[in-house]
């Protein structure tokens, strides 16, 4: 049986007049002006609302996305002192434990006046596991407890950073005791801001996961899946390539080997071609670290394309994005370099001379701007380049990186388009993308006949917005394939 649904009444972001449009099993089947497209099936009215194709996240770690909502939130502080006002709260409250340990997400140091120290952690909470997870992932400040649960040692900051910690992360969330509508829940949010689907990169094995989500009525996104190195032999031995949908409800796709050859730039770890303010030129990583050697990246990309499967590179610093760009020059290989946020002026046309795509996140600017003013100081005219990656012809896409910058399309494009938001100035408006730029690079379909009937309709036209209407931007409904997975018409 043919299903069908009717929209009347609808804008297209493009400015033109009221359409109607008729889906039919999935996909546009007729657009007209209002009033002449034969209704079929459900009729909705969308009193002149503007539509366009749903959103896609480029970037998530869709787990630590879930868990972030069920920990401590340090997003808001700025200093070490702000960090442990919230700790010693929420033990002197009772604030639940995650597997007994009080676990907190979202600080930033990069910027502290008085850095951070295993002493003044011990000081504030001692007597069980603390552990905070930096807001980019990259570090993680713990108490000689969970130290010692953990089997690490920790130096006088008590911070660990980038691999000895990723493995730790990994390990918190594989042992994460979530409920089971947790993850439903998070893909509700997402759809109610108008998104279809996401690039999932979290470090785990992503096609028996979703599967079993969207088996377990997990339908209201779309999700194309990584695999990191560790399981690439694998998903090797299992025949699946790039492209291919590994889930019976046909929402998850199999897409790219993630690869991480650096840190990031809070952290200070992100690999530059200059060294970070204050550190020793002769320091090993005075400069940041190469996480995954040269060698061996273009040995896993030379593994994966042998097996048609595709690649995404993490690389944050100018030496981190120069190296990964010559790595797929040397291969003649297509793929993505995820964040790009430091890349040297020769390096930016290279992107299209390539065929890479550069997976940015828009909010990052925002959230890092004082930091990379800092730590880049006399760089940050080609850091988060957005602009000058679009005027070199390099493919961009939008996403978050969740739950690093907020899972919501509508801040993304108004990060992208204003570089600004609060009461602040435009970062180097020379890298704002305009906007019609930007919503192409957050969509994989367009508003035509023939298309997915993967669609959002908002209460306002985006291309008359201001910065701070695109980040609130109310969003009426999301349709996937057809079917509402948000509504409120």
């Amino acid at each position: 049986m043919t299903e069908s649904l009717t929209l009347r009444d609808v804008r297209p972001y493009d400015g033109g007049e009221p359409v109607d449009v008729l889906v039919r099993d999935g996909v546009i089947a007729e657009i007209g002006p209002a009033g002449t497209v034969a209704p079929a099936g459900e009729v909705v009215e969308a009193g002149g609302r503007w539509i366009g194709p749903g959103f896609w996240d480029a970037h998530v770690h869709f787990t630590q996305h879930v868990i972030r909502r069920r920990r401590l939130d340090l997003t808001e502080t700025r200093t070490a002192d702000d960090v442990l006002d919230i700790v010693r709260r929420a033990r002197a409250e009772g604030a639940p434990l995650s597997d007994g340990m009080l676990m907190g997400y979202g600080f930033r140091d990069g910027l502290w006046p008085v850095p951070a120290s295993l002493a003044a952690l011990e000081a504030t909470v001692s007597d069980i596991p603390v552990v905070l997870v930096s807001g980019d992932l990259h570090c993680g400040w713990m108490n000689r407890a969970a130290a010692a649960r953990l089997g690490v040692e920790l130096d006088e900051t008590g911070l660990l950073r980038e691999g000895p910690w990723i493995g730790i992360l990994h390990d918190f969330d594989e042992a994460a005791q979530l409920p089971a509508d947790a993850y439903a829940d998070a893909a509700s949010a997402a759809a109610a801001r108008g998104v279809v689907g996401i690039v999932e990169y979290e470090k785990t094995d992503n096609i028996a996961e979703w599967s079993a989500r969207t088996a377990g009525g997990l339908t209201s996104l779309r999700t194309d899946i990584a695999v990191w190195p560790d399981l690439l032999e694998q998903v090797i031995a299992a025949g699946v390539r790039t492209g291919d949908v590994v889930d019976e409800a046909g929402l998850v796709t199999f897409g790219r080997l993630k690869v991480v050859v650096d840190g990031s730039l809070n952290t200070r770890t992100a690999w530059c071609w200059d060294p970070y303010p204050g550190m020793d030129p002769g320091h090993p990583h005075a400069c940041g670290m190469e996480s995954v050697p040269i060698p061996e990246l273009r040995r896993l990309l030379e593994r994966a394309r042998g097996a048609g499967i595709e690649a995404a590179v993490h690389a944050i610093g100018d030496r981190a994005n120069t190296e990964v760009l010559d790595t797929f020059q040397a291969l003649d290989m297509k793929g993505v370099i995820e964040h790009a946020q430091l890349v040297r002026d020769d390096d930016f046309a290279r992107f299209a001379a390539l065929g890479l795509i550069a997976s940015v996140q828009p909010e990052h600017a925002m959230d890092d701007r004082d930091v990379a003013d800092h730590h880049w100081a006399g760089r940050t005219g080609r850091a988060f380049a957005f602009g000058s990656l679009h005027r070199s012809g390099a493919t961009l896409r939008l996403g978050s990186d969740a739950p690093v910058a907020p899972l919501d399309p509508w801040i993304s494009l108004s990060a992208a388009t204003a570089r600004s938001r609060g009461d602040r100035d435009a970062w180097h408006p020379e890298q704002r993308l305009p906007l019609d730029v930007a919503l192409a690079a957050s969509v994989r379909t367009s508003f035509a006949v023939g298309q997915p009937a993967d669609l959002v309709i908002g209460d306002r036209d985006p291309y008359a917005s201001d910065r701070d209407e695109l980040r609130s931007m109310p969003v009426a409904a999301t349709l996937l394939g057809g079917r509402f997975t948000h509504r409120e018409l």
